[in-house]
């Protein structure tokens, strides 16, 4: 039975979900739970309990697990990569209920194709934590900032003996006040690596208090801008910083964008300006779309499309009078291992883009940013052409009432 137990009402008093003895992952478990939800909420959860991932793989991903959500998915593409660790053309899975996005980027995809090509670059690839230590006055603080330097191969010893993988590169303290918030900056190979990191930097933090060079800390403060957008972000550190670009010539913009270089560098300055008054963090068309239908479909944390999608697009007419287009990430933070990475249909979607397993994660790093710049040509594209509303009139409206209508059926 695995961890299937027996069950009583009294269990949970409250109402709370059922916890089970052992953890509950076994088939008979997560169905028992399932029903003990249908039970009280009058609903029937025929969808959820309809999955093809096996109930003991969910653990250390899911806690209380009834099943699994189903999201739509499309594949764009050909995407055609110029990329460092990816080169190629790429078929895009794509998870979404947002109508017209699929299209959308694939008809970016499609004019890069065109062009000859999006060259990407992974240019830099770490993570860090963030915590504070606290002492009485503001020359202590000041003291224990310049020291660190001297202890640093202890406090690297002491992290890395808590991971295989993680390596601590330096560290770089921040006298605030009477406390110090330290950056430890470490390379995660192939895994997005918070907790991992998080366990590390937990152990040289003891380090530091047991060696009494501290007081004491507290681990997270949200420095690090993990799962938040941040000015920070863009001088890296914090995920993947890539970058990716595509000289389109003037004909492929008209013939395949029905859009004019001239006219994608009005839309930057006129949009650019929006983007200033409104205090953004960054500047971009659309990277959370692209972001968040990838993640979902490639088992990414999800959450860290808030990071992952500062960044800048950039829009240029060269001399010749074609458009040069670019996207900047700061923050990209992808895995090809740990995480949901490995289960079921995101597995799928990996090896679509033969990204799944280690030594991937920068060609995956490079397929996103291509991806990514297509969406970004092709939001621009319908913006400077007047296109956008028609679009998402065509393809972006879910309506269940015109269904059966053979004329709606072929638009979407």
């Amino acid at each position: 039975m695995g961890d299937s137990t027996a069950r009583t009402d009294k269990e949970e008093p409250l109402g709370l979900v059922p916890r089970l003895k052992g953890q509950g992952y076994a088939r008979e478990d997560v169905e028992h739970r399932r029903r003990w939800v249908e039970e009280k909420t009058a609903c029937r959860l025929a969808h959820v309990g309809s999955h093809s991932i096996p109930t003991e793989a969910m653990r250390g991903n899911v806690e209380n697990p009834v099943g699994a959500a189903q999201v739509p998915l499309g594949v764009a593409g050909p995407l055609v990569v110029r990329g460092e660790h990816a080169r190629g053309s790429f078929y895009v899975p794509l998870a979404t209920t947002e109508g017209a996005l699929v299209r959308s980027y694939e008809r970016g995809m499609a004019a890069i194709a065109r062009a000859g090509g999006a060259e990407a670059r992974a240019c830099l690839d770490e993570n860090r934590v963030s915590p504070v230590f606290a002492f009485g006055t503001v020359a202590e603080a000041h003291d224990f900032a310049l020291g660190l330097g001297e202890v640093f191969e202890s406090l690297r010893a002491a992290a890395e003996a808590t991971t295989r993988h993680g390596k601590l590169l330096r560290v770089e303290p921040r006298a605030v006040g009477r406390e110090v918030i330290v950056d430890f900056c470490y390379y995660t190979a192939d895994a997005q690596g918070m907790n991992m990191i998080a366990r590390a930097t937990e152990a040289a933090c003891r380090w530091l208090v047991g060696a009494r060079r501290a007081r004491d800390y507290l681990l997270m403060t949200g420095h690090c801008s993990e799962k938040r957008a941040s000015a920070k972000l863009f001088a890296g550190g914090k995920g993947k910083r890539v970058v990716a670009g595509a000289l389109l010539p003037a004909r492929v913009v008209k013939t395949y964008l029905h859009a004019t270089p001239e006219g994608f560098r009005d839309l930057w300055r006129r949009t650019v300006v929006g983007h200033l008054h409104a205090g953004a963090v960054g500047y971009n068309g659309h990277y959370a779309n692209g972001l968040a239908a990838l993640f979902i479909a490639c088992g990414q944390d999800a959450a860290n499309v808030v990071n992952s999608s500062v960044g800048v697009t950039n829009f240029e007419v060269t001399e010749a009078g074609d458009l040069y287009a670019s996207v900047t990430l700061a923050s990209l933070t992808v895995a090809t291992v740990g995480g949901g990475t490995g289960q079921g249909t995101a597995r799928e979607c990996l090896e679509m883009l033969g990204c799944a397993g280690a030594g991937r994660a920068p060609k995956f790093a490079e397929i996103v940013a291509a991806t990514l710049l297509a969406g970004e040509l092709s939001m621009g594209a319908a913006l400077a052409s007047g296109e956008f509303v028609e679009a998402h009139e065509t393809y972006g409206r879910n309506r269940p009432e015109e269904s059966n209508q053979p004329e709606e059926s072929e638009q979407t």
